[in-house]
């Protein structure tokens, strides 16, 4: 269902890049569940507003709210039926959209040290190759911008990053490997991510960090969240 907007209100919305009349929309999933949606696609500055929507619903908690998960251009937020309703989640999430501010917090910075190639980084050849770049070159566009974390997922403490510069974007392996090391720094389509664990993927491998990206005894576990900022720095060797 769309969110009915005063003229005040579709002002001010339309201030804030992503949405449209079509957006913001909420919708139930199942009887556990409100999904906000703020548009569609992927764009830091779409993403930008779901954590500011994230950053404004958890600085006003509403009792019985479980979880809030923002995504690329949305936000689920999950709740516990015994103790809310749909109705009075989807009037804790218009009273933020209404007032949402048009910056999100300042985001934390964090740097992650990256041994590009070699073992670690098994594709930087075959990107390079792709791209018509050196590797040094990749390493280099790779390494000098700085990515937002749009959402966590896939795994335990895997962040979608946002920012790749487009000339070393590439498709994904055809055949997922079935063993990736944990810290391994990969790259599907437009994105960069870092593999927590070790498990299957079909990322590019371009390197790899010693950073420890999930770990179940810390508080928190994940050492990274969405809205973050990140800043691959290389290690030699390369």
């Amino acid at each position: 269902m769309d969110v009915k907007k005063t003229p005040e209100e579709a002002d001010f919305f339309s201030t804030m890049g992503g949405m449209s009349d079509a957006f913001p929309r909420l919708q139930p999933l199942g009887d556990t569940a409100l999904l906000v949606e703020l548009g569609a696609g992927i764009s830091n500055e779409l993403n930008r507003q779901v954590h500011a929507l994230a950053s404004r619903l958890m600085s006003d908690p509403l009792p019985g709210v479980v979880e809030i998960v923002p995504a690329y251009a949305t936000a689920l937020i999950h709740y516990d039926p015994l103790i809310l309703d749909f109705t009075d989640v989807e009037a804790w999430a218009k009273s933020a959209l209404t007032s949402l501010e048009t910056a999100a917090p300042t985001p934390r910075r964090v740097e992650i040290p990256t041994r590009y190639g070699g073992a670690g980084g098994p594709d930087l050849e075959f990107v390079a190759n792709h791209a018509g770049l050196p590797p040094a070159e990749v390493i280099r566009r790779h390494s000098s911008v700085d990515y937002t974390v749009h959402m966590m997922g896939f795994q335990p403490g895997f962040p979608y990053l946002g920012g790749l510069d487009p000339a070393i974007a590439i498709p994904r392996l055809s055949v997922p490997r079935t063993r990736i090391p944990a810290g391994s720094v990969g790259i599907a389509g437009h994105q960069t991510g870092i593999y927590p664990l070790e498990s299957p993927g079909g990322w590019r491998l371009i390197g790899r960090t010693a950073m420890r990206l999930f770990d179940p005894a810390a508080d928190p576990p994940c050492l990274l969240a969405p809205g973050d900022i990140v800043r691959f720095v290389p290690v030699e060797p390369c």
